[in-house]
């Protein structure tokens, strides 16, 4: 399509300013963390080191950041398999009700993530309590899983939807049975979409703090929720904008590597 040069000059432009919109906060987080104010004063009267080693210091913070982890690990093991599992079962084969699964699949991430932490709370409170299991890590990591399936989901159906059926066919007539077509020809094809969808289930798990917020129990703070429970705290402001450039930085790179997956598998597939 052929566009005159005004209207290039606009959509540049447009571009420019998005990108502005969507950077240039965490830009001056990033400068606000070498901020020698502690009340990250503008313009900045000198950079130092400090607020780093404070944030390295900082029990909470490291606490917190062991927390989210253990929580996206959690959350990416179960999204792997229900998601491979699902997808496996949507792109493979035809039955009753295969597209209100997928759609039931789905819904999770479309809906407003206050829904869902009210939703699961209200659940896990009628359910698991009478139990004896209350709110802790267990629901955080349940309650994650529940939208990071959606990512695995999409990356692996997509995936088994560009690749034809007739290479696990092909091997089960020479003899191969399902575990080994499984091993030897479906797996090596759907790795790196695994890898993909796993990558961005941790990096979605990670970050989350609105389900985290109504799942977790009074003991149990990821990294998102100490950030927002210290903003108030004018004192920890600076070791806040540290911990904040950090977890941008442990979010971005799954997704990068995620996105670099995924077009690996879009040119595999061309093949």
């Amino acid at each position: 399509m052929h566009l005159s040069r005004p209207a290039r000059i606009a959509l540049r432009v447009c571009a420019l300013l998005g990108f502005a919109v969507i950077y240039v906060p965490l830009l001056l987080v990033v400068v606000n963390s070498f901020n020698r104010d502690r009340s990250s004063g503008w313009p900045p009267d000198g950079a130092t080191l400090d607020w780093w080693r404070a944030a390295w210091h900082s029990a909470g913070a490291r606490d917190a950041l062991w927390t989210s982890v253990k929580a996206g690990l959690g959350a990416t093991v179960i999204a792997l398999v229900l998601g491979t599992l699902i997808a496996f079962a949507v792109a493979r084969h035809r039955f009753f009700g295969r597209d209100a699964i997928s759609f039931a699949v789905v819904l999770p991430i479309a809906l407003p993530g206050i829904i869902t932490g009210v939703a699961l709370n209200t659940a896990f409170r009628t359910v698991l309590e009478p139990l004896g299991i209350g709110l802790g890590l267990f629901t955080v990591v349940v309650g994650h899983a529940t939208f990071c399936v959606v990512v695995v989901f999409n990356n692996v159906a997509a995936r088994l939807n560009r690749l034809s059926g007739t290479y696990e066919e092909a091997a089960m007539d020479l003899g191969a049975g399902p575990f080994r077509t499984f091993r030897d020809i479906t797996f090596p094809l759907t790795r790196s979409a695994l890898a993909a969808g796993g990558l961005l289930a941790f990096a979605l798990s990670f970050d989350e703090i609105v389900v985290t917020t109504f799942t977790a129990g009074p003991g149990v703070q990821t990294l998102p929720v100490w950030i927002f429970s210290n903003m108030a705290r004018p004192q920890q402001a600076p070791v806040v904008n540290v911990v904040a450039v950090v977890l941008v930085l442990l979010s971005v790179i799954p997704v990068y590597v995620a996105q670099r997956l995924s077009s690996d598998t879009t040119a595999g597939s061309r093949v």
